[in-house]
């Protein structure tokens, strides 16, 4: 089902549509999430700060720190925060200091007046906002804040970004696959009229419906005056072959009767008479094409046992050809054409292939077997082509008649098929069944 294959058009739109929405979701949470970090980073480092800057006017005022602040000396200090306590030592000499003014001179006590902050993250369940001020020497205010409301925060931010991208994509990729259904079904369309063109129905058109004027609707059109170009180009060729096969009818059916006045005895007048009977047969051969191609012949059925006309027809010719039945039926076909075919095909066995050459009915199958070097895969391929045999090993002939079987079993709506047997030798097979033509 075209809706359900993986590789259909409107999956790959899809696709690409979700990948881009995943990226831009990708963008947007990772700015949402960096900034929601810094920010919470920033309200922990106020909120620490604002706790020491608290403790440190208490321990002013009264000499004491509050229950919840921790007084400890540098040795005491997590390393971070004694590194970072370091930088901002001051020496007792004076220093000169940086300032946006310019430089400046001061001298102050050694350790006072500093506060420093550490962010001590150990996921999953240890997140803390450290800070520290020196109050004399030695001697430290910490405090130690608490950062999990935050952290969990992020978290349910995160996964609020995922769920969201994910109920997105739920709506996004299905509304992607219909919006291209138009797309789809013009392409679809455009590919049954091209197959149908392919097959023979040159009057097939796609057609522009629609107001659309895009790449779908050029390619149609270009398509429909490739069709009506081939079409004008057959049509012409045909009406050449008709034309010449019936301009050479007549003085030909001049040269057969001139041909029957010559002596019966004489060499060279009965090669006269074989060549004009051959060429007699070719131009029939092209006058039947031409009828063919322009569709102007119709089967009339009756009811006929295959097995007995097949081997009548194979007495006929003429030709060392063993026939055999097995349960062959009776099928409403034209006989005419039928005959017509295996005539066909059982010359261009002995033509072209080798001894000995076999013609087995098999229900309301009929299959003609030679011995032969087997088709030509161009054959294979393509099917007969007119005044083409294929291969030079199954030796030369204008090439007319496996075409013509071809014609007429279509006028049947029978299905004639050429293959290779596994142990050698071409196998032209003409199945009568009802509807054989559309399997």
């Amino acid at each position: 089902m075209d809706f359900l294959n993986p590789r259909a058009l409107r999956w790959k739109i899809a696709a690409l549509a979700a990948a881009a929405c995943c990226a831009v979701a990708a963008v947007v949470g990772f700015l949402v999430h960096d900034a929601t970090r810094e920010r919470g980073l920033r309200v922990g480092t106020d909120r620490t700060l604002t706790r020491l800057i608290a403790a440190e006017r208490e321990y002013d005022r009264t000499g004491k720190a509050p229950a919840d602040i921790d007084v400890r000396s540098r040795g005491e200090l997590p390393e971070p925060l004694a590194r970072d306590l370091a930088t901002f030592a001051e020496p007792e000499t004076e220093t000169e200091t940086e300032t946006e003014t310019g430089a400046v001179t001061e001298s102050g006590p050694p350790d006072t007046g500093a506060y420093a902050t550490w962010y001590d993250a150990d996921p999953p369940n240890w997140f803390w906002m450290w800070g520290a001020v020196a109050v004399a020497d030695d001697r430290f205010l910490v405090v130690r804040d608490d950062m999990s409301t935050e952290v969990r925060s992020l978290q349910l931010l995160d996964r609020s970004i995922v769920k969201s991208v994910l109920a997105a994509l739920l709506f996004v990729v299905p509304l992607a696959a219909l919006a291209t259904e138009p797309i789809n079904r013009r392409l679809r369309h455009g590919a049954r009229t091209a197959r149908r063109i392919a097959d023979g129905d040159l009057d097939a058109r796609i057609g522009t419906a629609g107001r659309a004027r895009d790449e779908v609707t050029e390619m149609a059109s270009a398509v429909d005056d490739m069709a009506a170009a081939l079409q004008r180009k057959l049509e012409n060729e045909r009406r050449f072959t008709a034309d010449v096969a019936h301009e050479l009818r007549t003085p030909l059916m001049g040269l057969v009767t001139a041909a029957g006045l010559l002596p019966e005895d004489d060499e060279a007048a009965g090669l006269v008479r074989d060549r004009l009977r051959a060429l007699n047969a070719l131009v029939e051969d092209l006058l039947e094409i031409s009828r063919l191609d322009a569709g102007a012949e119709r089967a009339r059925l009756d009811p006929v046992p295959l097995g007995e006309l097949v081997a009548d027809v194979v007495r006929r010719t003429g030709t060392d050809t063993r026939v055999g039945t097995v349960d062959a039926e009776v099928v409403e076909t034209d006989p005419r054409r039928v005959e017509r075919i295996v005539v066909n095909l059982v010359t261009n066995a002995h033509r072209h292939g080798a001894a000995p050459v076999e013609v087995t009915v098999t229900g309301a199958r009929i299959a003609v077997r030679d011995h032969g070097p087997g088709f030509p895969a161009d054959l294979l391929e393509r099917g007969p082509q007119r005044f083409r045999t294929g291969a030079s090993e199954r030796g030369r002939g204008h090439g007319l008649g496996l075409t013509v079987a071809q014609g007429q079993s279509e006028v049947l709506g029978a299905r004639l098929t050429f293959t290779n047997a596994p142990g050698g030798g071409a196998v032209a097979t003409l199945d009568l069944t009802p509807h054989a033509s559309a399997a």
